[in-house]
């Protein structure tokens, strides 16, 4: 029996840093996204990869840029604290035509079991188009975290990851269909939404 067609997607990742971008430092942000993203979606994915220092205007023209490119999402890491040249927000804000204040309520719930300091984050979510634009945090740890949530010691869900509520919205923006593998992060549809696998061609 051959496998089901999964959607193909577009989508773009952005580490907003100025040493990394620089060559400083090296940049874990990518990286951390992609692995992750290759993880949970069943989905064929086509990235957009994007190396940007702290500039509000350069990251308001990148984010323009991946969702006109067709990117239907586009996930942010880096300069969401309240540092002077921490304007991820700001500049996602600036390009959005809806905010979703749940993702960053949530991301920050989150973050909470782990350090008090996680009130200083900032991390947005908008729509522009048909693209779902997310901040996420800063560290490889914190990603994986705010994105699948937190599990309890015998493996079942004690606190949702943001990213499962993100396949039913981009459903609702006219999106692909984004499947993921439950093993990482189980997403929630209603029973409306669930479509039916399309056998192979």
């Amino acid at each position: 029996m051959s496998e089901p067609v999964h959607d193909a997607v577009r989508i773009g990742i952005v580490s907003i840093s100025d040493r990394a971008s620089s060559g400083v430092y090296e940049d874990k942000g990518l990286p951390a996204l992609q692995d992750w993203l290759t993880r949970a979606l069943r989905n064929p994915i086509t990235f957009e990869p994007r190396l940007i220092p702290d500039e509000q205007a350069g990251i308001s023209a990148t984010l323009i840029e991946l969702v006109n490119a067709g990117c239907s999402l586009v996930l942010t890491t880096g300069g969401t604290g309240p540092a002077l040249r921490d304007v991820t927000p700001e500049a996602t804000l600036a390009v959005a035509d809806k905010e979703m204040p749940g993702f960053g309520e949530q991301m920050r719930q989150i973050s909470l079991a782990f350090v008090p300091t996680a009130i200083l984050s900032r991390q947005v979510a908008v729509i522009r188009g048909k693209s779902l634009i997310i901040n996420l945090p800063g560290q490889p740890k914190a990603i994986a975290e705010t994105l699948e949530g937190l599990k309890n010691p015998d493996g079942t869900q004690k606190v949702n990851g943001i990213f499962a509520a993100v396949p039913y919205c981009v459903d609702l923006i006219g999106g692909p269909y984004l499947e993921t593998d439950d093993s990482v992060c189980k997403a929630f549809r209603p029973k409306s939404a669930v479509r039916t696998a399309r056998p192979a061609a």
